[in-house]
């Protein structure tokens, strides 16, 4: 087994009980991530992608199983030692960008930094580095910016740079280019894959675009709360804009492997719903 895996998902289960349904949103699934891998999450609507994706990073609590991220259990740490975990190894990138409206495209940025008791920044540095994050993404001229003098695109960006401001280990990203046209989204795709090779991250992406997921690294199909289909794709070795880091997993290689089970790929629910009366 390889040992630059950052992220192993063993049997995980995960049951929503409304009081009136029942619903089974993982099954028992397995998934494994290398360090610096882009890897896309796909499958029918209701299929448990976002759950995965919350239950990962430790933003959902799990039923069964277990999930380790870099070595560690997330559900063993206190909702303290979690929530701090999360804000210096992990950023987040959102469908609707989750910005303050009433803060610039800077202060949205640099919050997280503010308010990460463990590091205990400067306002200054965290300014600084907010900045920085804001110039890597191509915003460097938007920075007194507030969201509503913004594009679709630009907002995404500062997201993008706020996810990326504490240099985390993994960035999940949940439908990050589903409210934008198309040209916007492949810039947005661009710049994502182009962070991703240069820095080493590693991007988990919950899409429903084959044309996003196919830039990836891997593509991983569920359905029925499980993986059905584990894919390498072509891109896994291709340059981004003509450039190439010549890796695609932060490790020099790629994984190598595809695992590929029955899969019916119509767009059949796959949450079931049990009635509780």
């Amino acid at each position: 087994m390889s040992d630059n895996i950052i992220i192993r998902a063993k049997d995980v289960q995960k049951t929503y009980n409304t009081g009136k349904v029942i619903v089974k949103a993982l099954r028992g699934l397995d998934l494994e991530v290398q360090q610096g891998e882009m890897v896309a999450i796909m499958g029918p609507s209701g299929c448990g992608k976002t759950t995965l994706l919350n239950s990962l990073s430790g933003l959902d609590a799990i039923d069964e199983g277990v999930i380790e991220i870099d070595g560690r259990n997330l559900a063993k740490m206190s909702d303290k030692e979690r929530t701090a975990y999360r804000a210096a190894n992990m950023g987040f990138v959102f469908q609707f960008y989750n910005l303050l409206p009433v803060l610039t495209a800077a202060e949205n940025v640099e919050m997280p930094l503010l308010l990460d008791y463990k590091r205990r920044l400067k306002p200054k540095d965290a300014r600084k580095m907010a900045v920085e994050a804001l110039a890597a993404v191509g915003l460097a001229d938007q920075i007194d910016q507030r969201p509503t003098e913004l594009s679709g695109g630009q907002q995404q960006r500062v997201t993008i740079a706020r996810a990326l401001v504490n240099k985390p280990a993994i960035v999940w990203a949940d439908e990050p280019t589903g409210d934008l046209d198309s040209t916007t989204s492949q810039e947005i795709m661009d710049l994502m894959r182009r962070l991703n090779r240069e820095n080493g991250q590693t991007f988990v992406i919950v899409t429903h675009s084959l044309e996003i997921g196919e830039q990836c690294d891997r593509i991983v199909w569920m359905k029925d709360g499980v993986v059905v289909k584990d894919q390498q794709t072509q891109s896994a070795a291709a340059p981004v804009n003509g450039h190439s880091n010549g890796h695609t997993n932060g490790n020099g290689h790629t994984n190598g492997h595809s695992k590929n089970l029955a899969i019916n790929e119509s767009p059949v629910p796959d949450l079931q719903t049990i009635s509780v009366n």
